[in-house]
Protein backbone atom coordinates (compact mmCIF):
# COMPACT_ATOMS: atom_id res chain seq x y z
CA UNK A 1 0.00 0.00 0.00
CA UNK A 2 1.88 3.46 -1.27
CA UNK A 3 2.48 5.50 1.64
CA UNK A 4 1.33 9.26 0.84
CA UNK A 5 3.39 10.61 4.28
CA UNK A 6 6.91 9.69 2.49
CA UNK A 7 5.92 11.40 -0.67
CA UNK A 8 8.92 13.30 -0.01
CA UNK A 9 11.29 10.09 0.28
CA UNK A 10 10.78 9.88 -3.58
CA UNK A 11 10.83 13.44 -4.67
CA UNK A 12 13.05 14.97 -7.52
CA UNK A 13 14.45 17.27 -4.77
CA UNK A 14 15.42 16.49 -1.34
CA UNK A 15 17.43 17.45 1.29
CA UNK A 16 20.77 15.18 3.51
CA UNK A 17 17.00 14.37 5.55
CA UNK A 18 16.02 12.22 2.92
CA UNK A 19 16.99 8.34 2.72
CA UNK A 20 20.26 7.26 0.87
CA UNK A 21 19.44 5.50 -2.37
CA UNK A 22 18.65 1.74 -1.57
CA UNK A 23 20.04 -1.46 -3.46
CA UNK A 24 17.56 -3.92 -3.95
CA UNK A 25 17.99 -7.60 -5.38
CA UNK A 26 16.76 -7.55 -9.18
CA UNK A 27 12.70 -9.69 -8.74
CA UNK A 28 9.85 -9.50 -11.40
CA UNK A 29 8.15 -7.04 -8.64
CA UNK A 30 10.71 -4.53 -6.87
CA UNK A 31 9.30 -1.86 -4.68
CA UNK A 32 11.06 1.24 -4.26
CA UNK A 33 10.96 3.20 -1.46
CA UNK A 34 13.66 5.86 -2.16
CA UNK A 35 13.44 8.04 -5.70
CA UNK A 36 16.70 6.24 -6.48
CA UNK A 37 17.02 2.78 -6.31
CA UNK A 38 20.10 0.08 -7.86
CA UNK A 39 19.47 -3.18 -8.74
CA UNK A 40 21.84 -5.93 -8.52
CA UNK A 41 21.32 -9.22 -10.31
CA UNK A 42 19.82 -10.02 -13.83
CA UNK A 43 16.12 -10.54 -13.56
CA UNK A 44 13.58 -8.44 -15.74
CA UNK A 45 11.32 -6.23 -13.67
CA UNK A 46 7.49 -6.94 -14.43
CA UNK A 47 5.98 -5.02 -11.64
CA UNK A 48 7.14 -1.89 -9.68
CA UNK A 49 4.60 -1.60 -6.61
CA UNK A 50 3.72 2.49 -6.32
CA UNK A 51 5.43 4.36 -3.03
CA UNK A 52 2.74 6.89 -3.61
CA UNK A 53 -0.68 6.62 -5.13
CA UNK A 54 -0.34 9.95 -7.29
CA UNK A 55 1.57 10.62 -10.11
CA UNK A 56 5.40 10.50 -10.15
CA UNK A 57 8.63 9.03 -11.25
CA UNK A 58 11.45 7.02 -10.08
CA UNK A 59 15.22 6.32 -11.42
CA UNK A 60 16.12 2.53 -11.78
CA UNK A 61 19.69 2.26 -11.83
CA UNK A 62 20.73 -1.16 -13.19
CA UNK A 63 23.92 -2.94 -11.94
CA UNK A 64 23.11 -6.04 -14.16
CA UNK A 65 22.08 -6.59 -17.53
CA UNK A 66 17.91 -7.19 -17.21
CA UNK A 67 15.61 -3.96 -18.23
CA UNK A 68 12.35 -4.52 -17.80
CA UNK A 69 9.33 -6.31 -19.62
CA UNK A 70 5.40 -5.56 -20.49
CA UNK A 71 3.39 -8.25 -18.76
CA UNK A 72 3.09 -6.22 -15.05
CA UNK A 73 2.42 -2.30 -14.57
CA UNK A 74 5.12 -1.03 -17.20
CA UNK A 75 3.44 0.04 -20.36
CA UNK A 76 6.22 -0.62 -22.58
CA UNK A 77 9.04 -2.77 -22.64
CA UNK A 78 12.50 -1.69 -21.69
CA UNK A 79 16.32 -3.33 -22.17
CA UNK A 80 18.97 -2.12 -20.09
CA UNK A 81 22.88 -2.28 -19.99
CA UNK A 82 25.07 -2.37 -16.75
CA UNK A 83 25.10 0.79 -14.99
CA UNK A 84 22.30 2.29 -17.17
CA UNK A 85 19.60 4.43 -15.15
CA UNK A 86 15.92 4.50 -16.79
CA UNK A 87 13.28 7.21 -15.62
CA UNK A 88 9.51 5.21 -15.05
CA UNK A 89 7.02 7.90 -14.57
CA UNK A 90 3.77 6.38 -12.75
CA UNK A 91 0.33 7.45 -14.47
CA UNK A 92 -2.53 6.42 -12.12
CA UNK A 93 -5.08 6.54 -14.05
CA UNK A 94 -3.48 4.02 -16.48
CA UNK A 95 -2.13 2.40 -13.03
CA UNK A 96 1.11 1.75 -15.80
CA UNK A 97 4.48 3.31 -15.58
CA UNK A 98 6.11 4.48 -18.30
CA UNK A 99 10.18 3.86 -18.91
CA UNK A 100 11.70 7.63 -20.55
CA UNK A 101 13.58 7.88 -23.53
CA UNK A 102 14.91 5.23 -26.16
CA UNK A 103 15.45 1.20 -25.75
CA UNK A 104 18.85 0.37 -25.76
Amino acid sequence: MPDDLNFQNISTVQSSLQPSPKTLAAANTIAPTTFLTILTGNVVIKTITPPISGVHMLAIQFAGVLGNDATGNILTAKVSIVGMCVLYIYNPATAKYVPVGDNV
